[in-house]
């Protein structure tokens, strides 16, 4: 039995014997799905951020591989979990939402587990390259899974709360790899192969269905393929110029190559019938969102991976040490990502992203004016990380609340949109981090958090401009 939750989607209870879902009600177990998908999209969006402080690690396990090489292990993951983002969602509305999320938890399992197991580098890669397919079918689903399960009057606060274990997500990614390295790299991913197992038949059971009825019109194939190939060409254009030099026939080629497939993206969001990015996604609050996560996520990213390599390469910490040293960023990011619905009931989203992408540069200004080579953690680190903790807390949960501006039935494509902006600015700003600091100086990092608050400044400067007239 299925009830319809608006004219393009369909939702049909998991087989438990109980009556039909009632919209305005929510779903009698919709606590235990947010469960669910919460820990579907930590795991997912965890993976991106764990492996930073593993490098070190895998290219000893690999002797004769080059750090070029290796840094693949990343790089494998983030191109590909950027180009399926927005085409798995579109695929998700249209073969059920569940059955999407699940394939793709089921993937990312199996995966996991080869890359624990990796006899060889490229094995690994490849490994980390399917990963991300499974966690591409995940992340954007889990959201378009919430709407259906919630009443209206709830989408803020359960939105607010899933992007909330996003930023938990990217903010624990270092110390808790810096843990799980200490016994072997490998962990990194063998730990992902129980979660996903208990996730898998949890989802099976308690899930519902979310699907636009039979007959709803196929994304444009045209415009599908040409946003696979420019955010795939960007992104390995981005990655791979630090190493070719970015006026490298190689990287202008990649460049342009994106630049072409992007204007096709444009012309069939335009043009076509059923493009794989609607062009009535772009009212003003998603299009501040979107801008302002690329920028915020530039500026993040630095910080992720800079803070750690500065710890281990300028003042010679240990991986777990600098793991456990970054821990209070993602400690302090928690109670105002758990708040975020209500800070967002008080204040609206404008008010707590903005506050939160000027913590990020103020963080970055801080360190600018106290980190120098001589170890000096609590009086110079540990205030900007705190600092850090609020950027993310406040900022990525009304960011990605931006989904909940649209209809439900474009929940799971908003929420790949924004995810896949996310990703190309985290991959723009490690390219910046590593053409910043080619070698191990305060004076490379100086640069890279001079990056950062410009990041923080401009996106702030944009949900600004961008914001609705109106405050929701």
């Amino acid at each position: 039995m299925s009830t319809p939750t608006s004219p393009q989607a369909v939702v049909t209870p998991p087989r438990t014997g109980r009556a039909p879902v009632v919209a305005e009600a929510g779903h009698p177990r919709r606590w235990s799905i947010m469960t669910v998908l919460g820990a579907v999209a930590f795991m997912a969006q965890l993976d991106f951020f764990v492996v930073n402080v593993a490098l070190d690690g895998i290219g000893q396990s690999f002797p004769g591989t080059s750090v070029a090489s290796v840094s693949w292990v990343l790089s494998a993951y983030a191109i590909v979990f950027a180009a399926v983002l927005v085409p798995a969602g579109r695929i998700a509305d249209q073969w059920g939402r569940k059955k999407m999320l699940l394939s793709g938890v089921a993937l990312f399992t199996l995966t996991s587990a080869v890359a624990a197991a990796g006899p060889s580098l490229g094995v690994l890669v490849a490994a980390r390259a399917v990963q991300a397919v499974g966690a591409a079918m995940i992340v954007p689903t889990s959201l378009g899974l919430i709407y259906p399960s919630f009443p209206k009057r709830q989408h803020t606060l359960v939105v607010g709360l899933w992007a909330g274990v996003g930023a938990i997500a990217a903010s624990a990614g270092p110390p808790v790899g810096g843990l799980l390295v200490t016994l072997d790299w490998r962990w990194i991913f063998l730990i992902n192969v129980p979660v996903g197992i208990a996730t898998l038949l949890a989802g099976a059971l308690l899930l519902p269905e979310v699907r636009q009825p039979k007959g709803a019109a196929v994304p444009d194939p045209a415009s599908t393929l040409a946003l696979l190939l420019a955010v795939s060409l960007l992104v390995l254009a981005t990655v791979q110029g630090t190493g070719w030099g970015w006026t490298n026939i190689r990287t202008v080629a990649l460049f342009a190559g994106a630049v072409l497939a992007g204007a096709a993206t444009v012309e069939r969001t335009l043009r076509a019938k059923a493009p794989v990015i609607e062009k009535q996604l772009f009212g003003r609050a998603f299009t501040a969102a979107t801008v302002a996560l690329f920028l915020f996520s530039v500026g993040f990213a630095i910080v992720l991976l800079g803070t750690a390599l500065f710890m281990q390469e300028v003042w010679h910490f240990s991986p777990l040490r600098a793991g456990v040293s970054i821990a209070p960023a993602p400690l302090a990011s928690i109670p105002f990502a758990m708040n975020a619905g209500l800070l967002q009931s008080r204040f609206g989203r404008t008010a707590p992203a903005v506050t939160g992408t000027l913590a990020m540069a103020l963080a970055a200004g801080y360190w600018l004016a106290t980190v120098h080579t001589t170890p000096d953690y609590w009086g110079a680190m540990f205030p900007g990380l705190i600092l850090v903790g609020l950027a993310g807390g406040l900022a990525w949960a009304p960011l990605f609340a931006a989904a909940g501006t649209l209809a439900p039935e474009r929940a799971t494509t908003g929420s790949a949109v924004l995810n896949m902006s996310r990703q190309i600015g985290s991959a723009v700003g490690v390219a910046l981090l590593v053409a910043l600091t080619p070698q191990a100086t305060t004076t490379g990092f100086d640069r890279a958090w001079s990056v950062q608050a410009g990041a923080g400044i401009a996106a702030a400067a944009a949900l600004l401009a961008l914001r609705p007239r109106r405050t929701p």
